[in-house]
């Protein structure tokens, strides 16, 4: 593990490669897993705000799933996520073409709001985890993700650099510079 400003990097962030290949997968990770996508506290007030607005892409199984369940849940673990749809996908997911999509993105790029989505989703494959000391920042593998891990590989990209935007999202340029230097340093080391 690698400290990065108050954070706990992953080497796999690091070494691993990875480009999201969504004509493969067709965006499997808005339907697969166990519950929604992971929020943090900050983002609940948010998605309160821009639902009406996003509202309109979100088709009408999903908007009664969230009119039912709440725009976001206490899952098993009592961690924040987003609501499914009959226990399946994600409530603020549509369909298009054979592809799973993000409402709440499609909403951003028409600039109906000034929020991509939700980190957990935007950092894919990378999943953050608090600890007493440090937040955790880690790859996560995923089955589904194979064909992304093999595009990676052959485009010698590291998850990191692949993730450039959300991880400045999420920490700030600087968090970035260090990481890039770091990474630069281990890189030459092996």
């Amino acid at each position: 593990m690698l400290v990065v400003g108050d954070t706990l990097l992953s080497e796999d962030v690091i070494e691993k490669k990875f480009i999201c290949d969504l004509s493969a997968c067709k965006g499997a990770c808005c339907v697969e897993g166990e519950s929604g996508a992971p929020l943090d506290a900050n983002e609940l007030p948010v998605l309160e705000k821009i639902y009406e607005k996003a509202k309109p892409y979100i088709p009408s199984s999903g908007i009664k799933a969230i009119e039912k369940q709440g725009k976001y849940i206490t899952d098993s673990d009592g961690d924040y996520v987003t609501p499914l749809v009959n226990g399946a996908h994600c409530a603020y997911t549509y369909f298009e073409n054979g592809f799973a999509k993000c409402a709440i993105e499609k909403a951003y790029l028409e600039k109906k709001i000034d929020y991509k989505k939700p980190i957990s989703c935007h950092l894919y494959p990378i999943r953050l985890e608090q600890t007493k000391t440090y937040l955790t920042v880690n790859y996560h593998k995923w089955n589904i993700c194979k064909a992304a891990c093999e595009l990676g590989k052959k485009e010698k990209l590291p998850v990191y650099q692949f993730l450039k935007e959300p991880l400045i999202r999420k920490f700030g340029k600087q968090w970035f510079d260090d990481l890039t230097e770091i990474a630069t340093q281990y890189s030459n080391k092996k």
